[in-house]
């Protein structure tokens, strides 16, 4: 370890990890590809009985999610350390909250990626019905998580270009479709489009598109997590998080606007597969089988930038001897191969406590569980944004404090709005680490302090 200051904060860096394989390109395929999943492909029939207040409720949510994306990256600028949310509570308020939301976080992490593998499993069984099937869709599921964490430990530079692959492959068909959306407008005007009324637009749709929206912009700090992995990190990670948010966010906008307004809303309601249906409308193929392909493509694109991340948590908090110190050790070749292996265990045993589950159900119940950790933890970094701002940590402009409050604004906002499930399940699993936070630094001998 090695000691640096970064606008008057020591920062502690890792000399361990000498090499810095992710790129801004790399950075931003982490952001972009982390983002853009599942939710894609399924809003459009959830979005489609709320009409124009959908495309309200984007514009909120992205603008939001920016506002978000712009205080992780001056948290960047400022303490350019793995563990990106971790570091930042911790450096505001102490070990203690720190823990906690690092703990929170890794746990929705891994239990996300059983929702993202699940998801993308479902895609497969309708290229392939067998996959479908009871215990077949478990032993796939972990089968593809392991093969990522895998890909994982070979090697961050691997991981990267995996990830910049899967991006570009699952962006294609999206810029498709916004291809389509704009030849038919151009060659048959505004008649497909849904009638703008201003008296179907209400609070409550828009209150309940923007909630809705949410969970497709989750990952938007990703780039902050593997800090010490990242060329340039003061630089890069600003510019990854709020390029990766804008780009994902126009992208989300465009075609889940374009399918939601185009498509006649009895088709959209009943379809399971909203993308198809509009393909076949308006371009005359049968696109069902290339549309589930793409949504499993899309949904392991994530896959990969999220297993990537869900080892980082644990080694940053291992560094600072808060967690197992052998969860802090890395391979030769400088991947957290422990917490990878460590972490990835954890997965399979709440896919294979799941399995009982229809595909649906476990899908809806792991999406609440960390929508929940992950706006909590948002709320979380807005605070330590304000108190870094006290302190002198975070020195910034009048600006970014406006900013600043319509971050956590908004963080509070949709944290009442996801509801009480998802605010009760955020809380107890920040207080549920508070326990493992004192008995950790009680074995290594050390005074808890929370």
């Amino acid at each position: 370890m090695q000691a640096y200051e970064v606008r008057g904060f020591k920062v502690q860096e890792d000399t361990a990890v000498t090499g810095r394989p992710m790129g801004f390109w790399m950075a931003l395929a982490l952001v972009m590809g982390s983002m853009i999943g599942s939710g894609v492909f399924l809003l459009p029939a959830s979005l489609a009985p709320l009409g124009w207040n959908s495309v309200i409720g984007w514009i909120i949510t992205v603008s939001g999610a920016l506002c978000v994306a712009s205080v992780f990256g001056a948290l960047s600028k400022a303490l350019p350390k793995a563990g990106g949310p971790y570091a930042y509570t911790r450096a505001a308020f102490g070990d203690g909250a720190g823990f906690a939301i690092a703990w929170a976080y890794w746990i929705s992490m891994w239990v996300g990626n059983a929702a993202i593998a699940t998801a993308a499993v479902s895609y497969l069984s309708q290229l392939f019905p067998i996959v479908g099937t009871h215990g077949v869709s478990a032993a796939i599921t972990i089968a593809i998580v392991w093969a990522f964490t895998l890909i994982n430990i070979r090697g961050t530079k691997l991981a990267g270009q995996v990830q910049v692959i899967w991006t570009i492959a699952k962006l294609l068909p999206l810029v498709a479709v916004i291809g389509l959306a704009a030849y038919v407008l151009a060659t048959q005007g505004t008649g497909p489009v849904r009638t703008f009324d201003p008296a179907d637009i209400s609070i409550a749709s828009i209150s309940k598109a923007t909630i809705l929206t949410l969970w497709a912009m989750l990952g938007l700090e990703l780039a902050t997590v593997p800090a010490d992995k990242v060329q340039d990190p003061e630089r890069t990670i600003n510019r990854a998080t709020l390029f990766g948010t804008a780009g994902a966010g126009g992208i989300y906008i465009l075609v889940c606007s374009a399918v939601v307004l185009m498509l006649p809303v009895a088709n959209t309601n009943a379809s399971a597969a909203p993308f198809a249906d509009f393909v076949n409308i308006y371009a005359g193929t049968n696109a069902g089988t290339a549309i589930a392909a793409i949504g499993a493509i899309s949904a392991l694109g994530a896959l990969n930038g999220w297993i990537m991340c869900q080892a980082e948590l644990p080694v940053a908090l291992a560094r600072d001897g808060l967690f197992p110190v052998f969860m802090g050790k890395a391979a030769a070749n400088g991947t957290p191969r422990n917490a990878h292996v460590f972490t990835t265990s954890l997965l399979t045993l709440v896919i294979l406590m799941n399995s009982s589950r229809s595909m649906a159900s476990m899908f809806e119940f792991l999406i609440v569980l960390t929508t929940a950790i992950v706006l909590v933890m948002y709320f979380g970094c807005a605070a330590a944004a304000f108190r870094l701002i006290q302190t002198g940590a975070l020195k910034v402009g009048a600006g970014f404090k406006i900013i600043l409050l319509l971050a956590a604004i908004y963080s509070c906002w949709t944290i009442y709005g996801a509801g009480a499930e998802a605010l009760i399940w955020g809380v107890a699993l920040l207080f549920l680490g508070l326990p493992v936070f004192w008995l950790l630094r009680l074995a290594r001998g050390s005074k808890p302090t929370t």
